[in-house]
């Protein structure tokens, strides 16, 4: 999938619908992202060639995004991580989505529906960041009415059971 297509789904194709064996093949990708075409054929039963069919029409179909690294944030001097909710003002979630991408520590960008617009996922070094990056970086965005700051004690990655 080119970048193009990333930027603007509505570049790709029609979804297909996914089978069985497709399904399977997720599964394991999300559990191991490194996993090769031949182990993916051997666990889903498939011949290599039809495995590596699959994986590169889930890619160009954009059902798979990519491939990425599970990390350890508070290994990775990230000891902080927090849910943030904002109230924004209406009409304005594309701007306000491109400052917060902007932002360092952003892990996830979310519109909702319900008692607030935006839910973040952050991650910072310690609490003094997070705080620094609440109240002089996120509310100081002027389309951004309101935020509530709800700290991540602990985490479990689901559907993700095996450690390298």
């Amino acid at each position: 999938m080119s970048d193009e297509q990333m930027a603007n789904p509505s570049e790709l194709p029609p979804a297909r619908p996914l089978d069985p064996i497709d399904r399977d093949i997720l599964r394991m990708l999300q559990t191991d992202g490194r996993a090769s075409v031949r182990s993916v054929a051997e666990r889903v039963h498939i011949s290599r060639a039809n495995a590596y069919a699959r994986v590169n029409r889930l890619i160009d179909d954009g059902v798979i995004r990519g491939f990425s690294a599970r990390i350890n944030q508070e290994r990775a001097g990230q000891g902080a991580s927090a849910y943030i909710t904002l109230k924004i003002v209406q009409n304005s979630w594309r701007t306000v989505r491109e400052k917060l991408q902007e932002l360092p520590g952003t892990a996830h960008i979310a519109l909702v529906s319900g008692d607030f617009d935006v839910l973040l996922l952050v991650h910072t070094p310690d609490n003094r960041a997070l705080r620094e990056l609440v109240l002089t970086r996120i509310q100081a965005i002027p389309e951004v009415l309101g935020t509530r700051t709800l700290l991540v004690f602990e985490e479990t990655d689901l559907g993700l059971d095996t450690e390298l």
